[in-house]
């Protein structure tokens, strides 16, 4: 690291705070505008910011690890989470299920699905505890990722007893409190439309490095470490790194973190059918927000779409660092844990300036996604728990005070938990393939059942909850496939039993419902009541758009995989991904594109959203 380097950083981060705290008196106007901006910000901006807020330092980090090690391979583990294979669904249908509620928090969704009876209740309090659990834990797979990160670049050692990565997450824990907290959602988006730009510059110049200057060799050995502290090398072909179809078969030994990993075959199809249920039941969080904040159908898929586009840039910049790593590792030094290739590499190969800015680039893919979290997490404390039931009649400013105080509480719990973790692939499989899945079952189901009501919903997220928790604290056994199992069972178990042990939801609440959002699957009863014509039209509007989603799921992979392969020099297989892309582009634009409509739900734009539970 030289002058410069640091005056870049430096200059990055106040930059950050600068345009933040700019955005404050706009938050003020209202918990609307602290958590949805007043939805007044263009589909565009949205997409960008919620680009920058999936593409963290963590995520990245583990992704190149596995990349490094796998190539091709190793991006299709990241089904799991990384790949965000969601946003196609969101693109073709779930999105604009979203937007055409009319609310602010997933939890303030519950009320629209579930009527306002003791039932919807229930289904907005739990499902906003489980997803202010899952907020906690991001921030967590926040502070071990990119406390790594900042670490091994300031050389910061131990104190007091807490590992280097602690303190290398509080200093962007601290720069990205203050303007989430004083800011609001305005200050989210502001500062990520901003470090998006910063993000895909870093990008565009470390692929053009390891592109030019980098070759990969014919063989070439690969060291990960085990459990008990040795290392274990393994052999890679160029071909196998470049093979777009994954071995069968991987050779991880049992002290492995990727163990799981060698029934490759097994592992992928495992990944794609638990992303599938987290896209059916669409998403949580700072992505639900932005869906929340969009007015229009058409919106909602253009914002999709972009930011599906703006995404794809992570996986070439993967792969150049994955790249630079090979070389490193047979010309520098070993590479000792996989998880550092991304630091080494830019500590080690990139020069004085280029290595500031893409520093700087990467500390603003930290940034963006732990402010998205936070505030989004902040917001089903305040809106689902405080206004709902602690105090109704609430002010605009104590909703505000609130607010504040939450995201300090979310930012410390998760900043504790970050102490007990060291591996972020420990973290990070746990997040996706175990608490989640006890969430996602009654998410799921709440879009295609009728007879899900708010008890079924709040039971089936209650009990894979626990489920979730004390599998973890009592076993040993860290098998994704089987805690995945575990948790999903029982949750589906206590969400359909429960639901059918108590009345359904009222039928005028199913009807708006219905109506409003135009949902596929099992709605024989309510669909009987309504009019033939909107019926038909609804089914029609329904088949175009599951036809779509077939077509924008493999689009997605072949969008991401393509320029992985140009990066690699592979031009056999990126030829045949190119003419896969280009088929299936002609495909979503006429199945998807040209129905596109610019009608937005009337209540959104007369402003009558849903009160909060009295």
């Amino acid at each position: 690291m030289y002058l410069i380097d640091y005056v870049i950083i430096v200059s990055y981060l106040l930059a950050m705070l600068f345009i933040g705290l700019m955005a404050r008196k706009k938050a003020e106007a209202g918990i609307d505008a602290y958590f949805l901006a007043g939805r007044k910000l263009p589909w565009w901006m949205l997409a960008a910011s919620g680009m920058a807020s999936n593409l963290d330092i963590t995520g990245t980090m583990i992704c190149a690890a596995l990349v490094y090690m796998l190539g091709v391979s190793g991006m299709l583990v990241e089904l799991r989470g990384s790949i965000v294979l969601c946003l196609a669904i969101l693109m073709t249908f779930m999105g604009k299920w979203y937007s055409r509620s009319g609310c602010m928090t997933v939890g303030h969704w519950m009320e629209f699905r579930f009527g306002q009876g003791n039932s919807a209740k229930w289904a907005r309090g739990l499902s906003a505890l489980g997803a202010l659990i899952l907020t906690i834990g991001m921030v967590a797979y926040f502070v071990v990722g990119s406390g790594k990160f900042v670490a091994s670049f300031l050389d910061i050692p131990a104190y007091w007893g807490l590992p280097p990565h602690v303190w290398g997450a509080a200093i962007l824990i601290g720069l990205t409190m203050i303007y989430s907290i004083y800011s609001g959602f305005y200050g989210v988006v502001y500062t990520e439309l901003f470090q998006s730009a910063f993000i895909v510059i870093g990008i565009l110049t470390v692929c053009f490095m390891a592109f030019n200057y980098y070759q990969i060799p014919e063989q070439f050995s690969i060291s990960i470490p085990l459990k008990d502290g040795s290392l274990f090398a393994f052999n890679m072909t160029k071909a196998q790194w470049g093979e777009i179809i994954p071995p069968a078969k991987l050779n991880f030994p049992a002290g492995s973190e990727y163990t799981n990993l060698n029934l490759f075959y097994f592992a992928i199809t495992f990944y794609f059918l638990k992303v599938m249920i987290e896209g059916l039941g669409g998403p949580s969080g700072y992505m639900a927000q932005r869906y929340f904040a969009i007015k229009t159908d058409r919106e909602a898929g253009m914002m999709s779409l972009l930011w599906v586009v703006l995404l794809a840039f992570r996986w070439p910049f993967i792969v150049g660092i994955g790249i630079m790593g090979i070389y490193y590792n047979q010309h520098v030094g070993v590479i000792t844990d996989p998880e550092q290739v991304m630091p080494l590499v830019i500590k080690n190969m990139l020069p004085i300036g280029v290595k500031g800015f893409l520093i700087a680039a990467l500390m603003a893919a930290a940034m963006s996604t732990f402010d998205s979290t936070i505030n989004a997490g902040a917001s089903y404390w305040v809106k689902d728990i405080y206004q709902a039931f602690i105090n109704p009649k609430a002010s605009q400013k104590t909703l505000i005070f609130n607010s504040r105080l939450a995201t300090f509480s979310i930012i410390a719990l998760g900043l504790i938990l970050g102490i007990l973790i060291q591996s972020i692939n420990q973290v990070w499989g746990y997040l996706t393939m175990s608490i989640s899945i006890g969430i996602l079952v009654p998410l799921t189901i709440r879009w295609y059942w009728w007879r899900l009501n708010g008890f079924g919903f709040s039971m089936g997220t209650l009990f894979g909850m626990l489920t979730a928790i004390f599998y973890r604290l009592l076993f040993d056994d860290n098998s994704p496939v089987f805690s995945f199992c575990l948790v999903g069972s029982i949750s589906f178990l206590a969400t359909i039993i429960f639901s059918l042990m108590t009345p359904p939801t009222p039928k005028d609440v199913l009807e708006k419902f219905y109506k409003k959002t135009r949902p596929f699957g099992f709605w024989g009863p309510v669909r009987k009541n309504l009019p033939r014509e909107i019926v038909k039209d609804i089914r029609e509007e329904n088949r175009m758009d599951i036809l779509a989603t077939f077509v924008a799921i493999p689009w997605q992979l072949f969008l991401f995989i393509t320029p992985m392969l140009f990066m690699m020099k592979e031009w056999e297989n990126f030829a045949k991904a190119l003419f896969c892309f280009a088929v299936l582009s002609v495909g979503l634009y006429f199945l998807w594109y040209k129905r596109l409509s610019n009608k937005a739900t009337e209540e959104i734009l007369a402003g009558e959203l849903l009160e909060p539970i009295s």
